[in-house]
């Protein structure tokens, strides 16, 4: 027995069935902004159905669209006839459609990649087709990806034990800001501080303490800088600080700040209160310093010249 006869479905009806069907929004608005089509994936997502949308004006249907730059976006494809696209990593969406990752992600909402293009009727522009892609699982391992890049450039630039910039950090910023002075004349000075007799801490009290020492001291220093200032461990025992826009008189006034505050502040561990001195030498940038090198080894120099007169002292380089 032949099978009945199918229906015959128009060509028209077929498109609007596959748009109606389409995992991606769809929409589009004439040259008032009216809304012409709006697909099931619209309707879903905004709560306004087809028979609401159709014919009325997109701006005052969702007031919370970035009216400016989309009326600027639809001029464009309007009157340039071309086909224009937005990323969500330039605009995270045009929409405030919900995601189903609520759990899994801190995005507020649906991350979309949007297409525009003309629809062009008898050589004319007559609609703008806007199509809306969810992008939300792209942007969040996009932002997983970011965040552990961040987190490694993090613990590349920063010393282990005391949690303060490392030496290959610090030498690279002091480059940039040498730099930068020799540019503009503005000046630079460095601080480098050694803490006194740190081995016999380390023999005496232990190696835990000589490293809770350092973080202390870190810590106790650290407090002290400004903003655009640098303190890094240089090396075992050895701190440097940078410090751009100082003069030499304010980089010594901080020095005995410093010295001051270190040695005011014993150390605390299993126990015992750890007292604490160091030695620390001043330089500035200019003059016969021509490197960024010349001007650690001129700091280091006043250290070990604080160091021979006694310790628990501050130099400035090239005083007396």
């Amino acid at each position: 027995m032949a099978n009945d006869p199918v229906n015959p479905v128009s060509q028209a009806r077929l498109h609007e069935l596959a748009l109606q069907r389409m995992n991606c929004g769809v929409f589009a608005v004439d040259r008032d902004y009216r809304i012409k089509i709006w697909n099931g994936f619209m309707a879903t997502r905004s709560g306004v159905g087809a028979d609401k949308a159709l014919d009325q004006s997109l701006f005052e249907l969702f007031p919370e669209l970035p009216v400016a730059w989309l009326k600027k976006k639809l001029q464009t494809v309007f009157q340039l006839r071309i086909d224009a696209f937005t990323s969500w990593e330039h605009r995270p969406y045009l929409f405030r459609f919900p995601h189903d990752r609520p759990i899994t992600s801190d995005l507020d909402w649906m991350q979309q990649d949007c297409g525009f293009f003309p629809l062009v009727e008898n050589n004319e522009v007559i609609a703008v087709c806007v199509t809306i892609t969810e992008v939300t699982d792209l942007a969040i391992a996009q932002r997983a990806r970011d965040k552990a890049v961040a987190a490694l450039r993090e613990a590349s630039i920063r010393d282990g034990l005391t949690g303060i910039a490392n030496r290959r950090h610090a030498e690279e910023r002091l480059a940039e800001e040498f730099a930068r002075f020799r540019r503009s004349g503005r000046v630079l000075s460095v601080l480098i501080f050694d803490l006194d007799h740190f081995k016999r801490i380390n023999d005496h009290y232990g190696h835990p303490a000589g490293d809770a020492v350092l973080r202390a001291v870190a810590t106790t220093v650290d407090d002290l800088m400004r903003e655009q200032d640098l303190l890094a461990r240089y090396g075992g025992e050895e701190f440097i600080a940078m410090l751009p826009e100082t003069p030499l008189d304010a980089a010594a006034t901080l020095g005995e700040r410093i010295r001051s505050a270190i040695a005011s502040s014993p150390v605390s561990h299993g126990g015992a209160w750890i007292p604490v001195s160091a030695s620390i030498g001043v330089a500035e940038a200019g003059g016969a310093v021509s490197t960024p090198d010349q001007l650690v080894k001129l700091a280091d120099q006043a250290l070990y010249r604080a160091k021979a007169k006694g310790r628990n002292r501050l130099i400035v380089a090239n005083a007396a």
